[in-house]
């Protein structure tokens, strides 16, 4: 796969900025937290996963139902979640989890199945009507609740700024995950969005389209149109202090190759940052 020229001179300079493929990125001077959606490995096994995550050399992820299943018992949710610690990850949340339904005691399953998993933070796609449910369970479970907006296609938030509107006077534990290939399809500014949404944001979700407005486009990060070094820009501004997951959605049976070019691509950005 060709590479563009940004992304080539980005890239070279990750390599001489951080460890080689295999090694955890530096901690110390890097302001943008990197991270991995492990969505992106849907058609891999738990053990799978883990061990693509340590080859990345990328210290935090979020965990999809695939690697933690809901039908697991409680046991078997905390044994799997051991497994990821075990491998030195720092697990910032689980998700996107399905959060549709208005019956509180749904609802509370789902908390259930996160406080198994230890999860601090739940990355999920809820309704307008049911967010005073989620938002009086997250102060009960103490756990965040971080809406993906999903696009053009998502009948209740397309955007972050529509999730903006329903949850701006909730407690601090409500925000967004802000998806910037979602957000880029409905049109709206993702910088202007993410400056919006300010203390709101607790998780970005990266990838990259070669035409901003069509979800097939998506390609490895640095391939594409989207501003990712504005993106990294505004979130060093703002003091963010969560992390920004690649959720590589395409070639589900061989995603490493591309995987790898986007971690690349966005050590070199951070670096840049960082020089």
């Amino acid at each position: 796969m060709q590479i563009d020229r940004r992304g080539f001179l980005l890239g070279s300079a990750a390599v001489a900025a951080v460890p080689t493929v295999g090694s955890a990125a530096p901690k110390s001077a890097a302001p943008i937290h990197l991270s991995v959606a492990t969505y992106s490995f849907r058609k891999f096994d738990r053990a799978t996963c883990i061990q693509n995550i340590k080859a990345l050399g990328v210290d935090y992820c979020d965990i999809k139902e695939f690697h933690l299943p809901y039908k697991d018992t409680p046991e078997q949710l905390s044994a799997g979640r051991k497994e990821f610690d075990a491998a030195g990850f720092k697990v910032v949340g689980g998700g996107n989890i399905d959060m549709k339904s208005d019956d509180e005691a749904e609802l509370r399953k789902m908390f259930d199945y996160a406080k198994a998993c230890g999860f601090p933070m739940m990355i999920m796609a809820p309704t307008k009507t049911n967010m005073g449910k989620i938002e009086k369970l997250c102060i009960e479970y103490k756990i965040k609740a971080a809406i993906h907006n999903h696009g053009p296609e998502d009948k209740f938030f397309p955007t972050p700024q529509s999730a903006l509107a329903v949850i701006k006077n909730m407690d601090p534990l409500v925000g967004l995950c802000i998806d910037i290939g979602h957000t880029s399809r409905t049109g709206v500014d993702i910088v202007e969005s993410i400056a919006e949404a300010g203390p709101r944001v607790h998780e970005v979700h990266m990838k990259d389209l070669k035409d901003k407005m069509d979800k097939a486009s998506q390609v490895p990060v640095g391939e594409g149109v989207l501003p990712i070094p504005a993106i990294f820009r505004q979130l060093v501004k703002m003091k963010y202090q969560g992390v920004c997951s690649l959720e590589y959605e395409v070639q589900p049976d061989n995603p490493m190759p591309g995987m790898q070019k986007s971690f690349s691509y966005m050590r070199g950005v951070v670096a840049g940052m960082t020089a």
